[in-house]
């Protein structure tokens, strides 16, 4: 494959989902994209490049852009993120929201569900009061593939025993031999959709919590502000952004700031400030 080829390749990943690859990563391509080219008998990545070169769409762009994407997630993954919001950032809202009843929360790039539904759990599981309240848990990825996937709620043996406490599995799954399907009154309160963070997302409405996270770090840092600045106008003046462990808004997004005691927590810098109730000092 030329540099040339490798550059259409490249541009397209980059133009399509934000991905940023380099030349010496040639071998991810050609790992990640072999089954796709002998499914549609293209001649190796240069084969590919012609076909990105086309305009319109292609059966194979999409499926190309799926495979590159990385899809990697578990139930309840990192914890820390989870015992947050259970022991901080929700039982504030449930006080400020009294009024409306009425909680919205994003799952940016979801992939096969396991943040939503996992989120989802925790909910029911721990706040009972929320029985008669309108909780909207929207959860969005770029690939149609996984999202389908999601929406069945099926997980393997394997997916379910990465970090889904037993009693969880017991109470809100069937078994399906030999997988494990969620229950469908938790799969009833995600709405999974499809988006890509590189466009316009304002149709998604407001949310008192949104969740991007393991997500900024495949972008590049004009990328990263871009979708920082978009899920900023996305949050309610004391609404929170959740990010990865390796994940910050600093240098990129100066309308964001740090919750004092919430690793990992971004409110709107400025009045109003805010809410910040600190975790106990078990978590």
């Amino acid at each position: 494959m030329s540099s040339k080829d490798f550059s259409v390749i490249a541009s397209f990943l980059k133009d399509r989902s934000g991905l940023i690859i380099s030349e010496d990563k040639t071998y991810l391509l050609e790992t990640r994209l072999s089954a796709i080219l002998r499914e549609h008998k293209v001649a190796g990545l240069s084969g590919l490049a012609d076909i990105l070169r086309q305009p319109g769409p292609h059966a194979v762009k999409d499926k190309v852009v799926d495979a590159m994407t990385t899809n990697e997630t578990s139930f309840f993954r990192d914890n820390h993120p989870f015992e947050t919001l259970r022991q901080s950032l929700i039982p504030r809202l449930i006080e400020r929201r009294a009024g409306s009843r009425s909680l919205r929360i994003w799952s940016a790039a979801c992939s096969t569900g396991q943040e939503p539904y996992s989120l989802a759990m925790m909910m029911k599981d721990n706040f009972p009061i929320l029985a008669g309240w309108r909780i909207e848990i929207i959860a969005t990825d770029l690939s149609p593939t996984v999202l389908d996937r999601a929406r069945t709620g099926l997980y393997s043996t394997f997916e379910v025993q990465r970090g889904l406490p037993i009693q969880m599995l017991v109470r809100h799954f069937d078994q399906e031999e030999p997988n494990w399907r969620i229950k469908p009154e938790i799969r009833r309160t995600v709405a999974f959709r499809p988006l890509n963070l590189l466009e316009d997302f304002s149709s998604l409405g407001q949310f008192d919590i949104v969740l991007c996270r393991n997500v900024l770090i495949y972008f590049d840092q004009p990328t990263k502000t871009q979708i920082l600045n978009g899920i900023t106008r996305r949050i309610v003046p004391d609404g929170a952004l959740l990010l990865g462990g390796a994940e910050s808004v600093f240098g990129l997004c100066n309308s964001l700031a740090a919750l004092p005691g919430l690793k990992g927590v971004y409110g709107h810098a400025g009045p109003p400030k805010p809410f910040v109730r600190q975790l106990s000092a078990a978590s």
